[in-house]
């Protein structure tokens, strides 16, 4: 149940977080902002992780850069298909990877998800649909999200296999690494190397790299520890319902009945494959 909730916290963060990066990207380009998010994260891990990183051995090192690797190329992926499609589809098809976890987890490591977890993952993919709206959108863009989906659903399938060997706040640390190395040389590459300037830039910064980046891939090594690759999915696939949430609350936006009705229906698929989380829901309802 502690993983479960602390997965939800994360989850929240990054949705409140979708406000703050919007703004901020009006004002300082992509990939310097990652770059400098990745690097904020490091130093923010590695007073506590320097002397840990030893004990994760080659191997271990290796798996944490390799799975950071993973997320910097969905980022990067995700980023080049926003530029091509319509934000509803990019939301939907991102959220395929609640589909692709199992998917691969089946592949990779040979690992079967129940009948409650499968039920969980179409009411997931329901919601999604109802919360986006599933407007068309260029086909090359969608191909170059759903990789990055793809991406993700890897990420967390493998994070299943090496949360319970490896010492989450070291194997984080080598995961942001790899992050701020790559999205370093591309900031680079296109010549995006700036001083971030403002509150605006620097508070999303802040807040992204401390929270949604250190501590938030640090729950999630933490809490794989403790529950499955494709019930870590499940959980993440209410990121675009509190960025509904928050959206309302801080931008103004308005989600309307069905965008509701999906937040309403990625919870139930969620309590459906989470039995915890369904005793939680029953208390709250009967209260």
């Amino acid at each position: 149940m502690r993983a479960l909730l602390a997965l939800i916290a994360v989850t929240a963060i990054w949705g409140v977080t979708f406000v703050q990066i919007k703004d901020a990207l009006a004002l300082y380009p992509l990939f310097a902002f990652l770059a400098v998010r990745f690097a904020i994260a490091l130093l923010t891990l590695a007073p506590l992780a320097a002397r840990r990183v030893r004990t994760l051995g080659r191997r271990g090192v290796a798996a944490g850069l390799a799975l950071g690797s993973l997320l910097a190329a969905g980022y990067g992926l995700q980023t080049a298909g926003l530029d091509r499609t319509t934000v509803s589809a990019a939301g939907f098809v991102t959220g395929m990877y609640v589909v692709l976890t199992p998917v691969f987890a089946l592949v990779l490591l040979r690992v079967r998800a129940g009948r409650s977890v499968w039920a969980g993952v179409a009411f997931a993919v329901a919601g999604l649909a109802m919360l986006s709206g599933v407007h068309a959108g260029s086909p090359t863009g969608d191909l170059l999200v759903l990789a990055a989906a793809a991406l993700y659903a890897i990420q967390i399938v493998l994070m299943e296999r090496f949360a319970p060997r490896y010492d989450p706040l070291a194997f984080t640390a080598c995961e942001m690494a790899a992050a701020f190395v790559g999205f370093s040389v591309l900031a680079v590459a296109l010549g995006e190397v700036q001083v971030p300037r403002g509150w605006t830039v620097w508070g999303a910064l802040l807040v992204t790299g401390v929270f949604a980046s250190a501590l938030g891939y640090l729950v999630q090594a933490w809490a794989q520890q403790r529950t499955s690759g494709t019930r870590t999915a499940l959980v993440f696939a209410l990121e675009p319902v509190f960025t509904g949430i928050f959206g309302f609350a801080l931008a103004g936006d308005r989600l309307g009945i069905v965008g509701w009705g999906g937040c309403a229906v990625i919870l139930c698929g969620i309590a459906v494959s989470e039995p915890a989380a369904a005793q939680v829901l029953r208390g709250l309802v009967r209260r």
